[in-house]
């Protein structure tokens, strides 16, 4: 005997009270409505119905509802849009943010709970850019209630104890250790009894938490602005730097450099350190002096304190001070001279004789005494302030920059777009 199935018919509970409240049947026969159902309605009692609000409205309430339910979701959709794009563009994840306090974890699994009931748990993770098995770790800490920790002691009973982190915290920044490096601290720490744990946990834990071992020293005030000299030939820096060609030999740059104007005055290249070759640059650079007596700044360098030279100084020709003893001042302006030719030139070709080398020196000393402009000269070169040539090219340059100035901006006012002015069409 096979099972029967009926549909059982639900109506439309104003429809019951409109019957049995007037007893005419006949409203609801005309309707398709059962008699002996309609007869039922009658004679029952009424029933409690539990509705929704908006059943009850009008259609202009619900109209006017609907277009405030509108406006608000378009607000709403470009506020998102610009959230998201603004996360999107400023690298935002949660990935690698570390977020010890578990409040703030427990109003974020919150929100994610909330906003997860709308949209899949995997839109949501995308949206905050938080991956999958970071947010079930901490699904699984929610109930630890522990702040401040990696993960969950009991799922890690490794980790150190929050006692133990206190420990290391107090003897890494106290007084008492200061002169006890971190990792003979750590072996000290176990020595003593007060926390075993490795060196490379005692770093880690000083990296990750910032903690500053005390330091006191009160370091001398640096000089901000160098040695000055007011005119050319009046203070000279000579100086020998080293360099290493592919096949692994070395090569001696020799120099002298004028103060004042910056200008390479003499160099030479070698395959040997030859301690000679200072005095015989600083003749070669001499060779335009009347009546000059330049300040020579050298290091302590034997290529700089040898027979040669001092038979130079003791000739009158100039006069010798050693950098940073004699006087505060390094003799950083040719050092800085040699960063700039190696980085910046040198490096950028193959050094593979000395013969190239030379080549490429000779080039860009050209460069820099001619044709590059120094910074700190309102756009002249070296030559031209060694030469007093180029007074006049500052002023020509501040001229230049506001002509360009103001045809930039008569030509950026003949453009026209379609949004100025829609009638003319968009010009190239």
């Amino acid at each position: 005997m096979s099972a029967t199935t009926r549909t059982h018919r639900t109506y439309d509970h104003r429809l019951r009270d409109l019957i049995r409240s007037t007893g005419d049947i006949r409203q609801a026969t005309e309707r398709g409505i059962p008699r002996s159902t309609a007869r039922g309605w009658v004679t029952s009692p009424r029933a409690e119905v539990v509705t929704v609000d908006v059943v009850d409205r009008d259609v202009v309430k619900l109209q006017k509802e609907m277009l405030a339910l509108r406006r608000r979701l378009e607000r709403l959709i470009a506020l998102l849009r610009l959230v998201i794009l603004l996360w999107k563009f400023s690298g935002f994840s949660l990935t690698n943010l570390r977020i010890p306090d578990r409040a703030r974890k427990l109003r974020l699994l919150r929100a994610i709970d909330r906003s997860h009931s709308v949209l899949p748990l995997r839109a949501v993770l995308r949206v905050l850019r938080l991956s999958h098995s970071r947010f079930h770790t901490w699904k699984q800490e929610e109930e630890c209630g522990l702040d401040d920790v990696p993960s969950c002691p009991r799922s890690s009973p490794q980790q150190l104890t929050a006692a133990e982190c206190k420990t290391i915290e107090e003897m890494v920044t106290s007084d008492a250790y200061r002169h006890v490096p971190t990792g003979t601290l750590a072996r000290l720490a176990q020595r003593l009894g007060k926390v075993f744990a490795s060196p490379t946990t005692w770093y880690r834990l000083v990296r990750q938490f910032q903690w500053r071992r005390p330091r006191k020293r009160v370091h001398p005030a640096k000089p901000k602005i160098g040695v000055r000299a007011l005119r050319p030939n009046e203070i000279w820096h000579v100086d020998t730097t080293l360099i290493r060609l592919l096949d692994g030999s070395r090569a001696y740059l020799h120099a002298v450099i004028d103060n004042f104007s910056r200008r390479i005055l003499a160099w030479k290249v070698s395959a040997t350190f030859d301690p000679s070759t200072t005095a015989e640059l600083l003749l070669n650079a001499s060779g335009d002096l009347v009546d000059q007596k330049p300040i020579l700044l050298a290091d302590g360098g034997v290529e700089n304190f040898n027979g040669a030279v001092d038979k130079l100084v003791e000739s009158g020709l100039l006069k010798r001070l050693l950098a940073q003893t004699e006087i505060t001042f390094s003799n950083s302006l040719i050092e800085s001279w040699w960063r700039v030719l190696k980085h910046q030139w040198l490096y950028l070709n193959s050094l593979d004789t000395v013969s190239t080398l030379k080549m490429l020196i000779g080039f860009y000393v050209s460069e820099h005494n001619a044709r590059l402009p120094h910074s700190a000269f309102r756009g002249q070169t070296p030559d031209e302030m060694y030469y007093g040539t180029g007074s006049h090219i500052p002023r020509e340059i501040e001229l230049a920059r506001k002509g360009a100035r103001q045809a930039r901006l008569e030509a950026n006012r003949k453009r026209t777009c379609q949004k100025c002015d829609p009638l003319v069409p968009l010009s190239p």
